[in-house]
Order: structure tokens, then C-alpha cells, then sequence
């Protein structure tokens, strides 16, 4: 029974290390993609306005404005979707097969 534990917490131990780790390079990407890519979309934008003739320069902001919100749309279902990953799920499916393993049996 103890070995068996012993096994469970050992998994978890590893489990918890891999989400940790996980969480350090998804913040560290998202904050360097959030920074670049601010930079990029206001100097592309900022460009592309400057670049047609003046009569036409708010329709240009306005679809501009129109993409950007699609895109952080967009960014945001993918990041609600990728935060509905359940975590320690091996070790939940290892202790509820032990469980089962351990309820006596008619």
C-alpha cells in the first residue's frame, strides 16, 4: 500500500514539474509575442495609414480597427480553450484505478 503511494506521489511529483514548466514558457512566450507583436501591428498600421490618400485614411483606420479585434478574438477562444486543459490528469486516472483496485469485491 505504501510502495503504491509512494509510486502516486512520485507521479504527481513529475506531473507538477511538466505544468510548472509549461506555465514558465507559455507566460515568457506571451508576454514576448504580446510585446513584438503590439510593435509590429502599430507600426504596419501606422504605415499603411500614412500610405493612401488622405479621403480614404478613415476607412483605413476603421478596417484596420476591424482586423485587430477579429484577431483578439480570435487569440482569446484559443487561449480560453488551452486554459481548459486539465491538469494531473494521469495521476487523477491512477488513483481513481486504485481506488477501484482497492474496493473489496463480491
Amino acid at each position: 500500500m505504501l510502495g503504491l503511494a509512494r509510486t502516486r506521489l512520485e507521479l504527481l511529483s513529475v506531473e507538477m514539474q511538466e505544468v510548472l514548466a509549461r506555465l514558465v514558457l507559455l507566460i515568457i512566450g506571451a508576454v514576448a509575442a504580446i510585446l513584438l507583436g503590439a510593435l509590429a501591428l502599430g507600426f504596419g498600421a501606422a504605415a499603411l495609414v500614412m500610405t493612401v490618400a488622405p479621403e480614404h485614411r478613415v476607412a483605413v483606420s476603421a478596417g484596420l480597427a476591424l482586423a485587430f479585434l477579429a484577431a483578439a478574438a480570435f487569440i482569446a477562444w484559443k487561449v480560453r480553450r488551452e486554459a481548459k486543459a486539465r491538469p494531473f490528469a494521469a495521476s487523477l486516472a491512477e488513483l481513481k484505478r486504485d481506488a477501484e483496485a482497492l474496493e473489496p469485491r463480491e
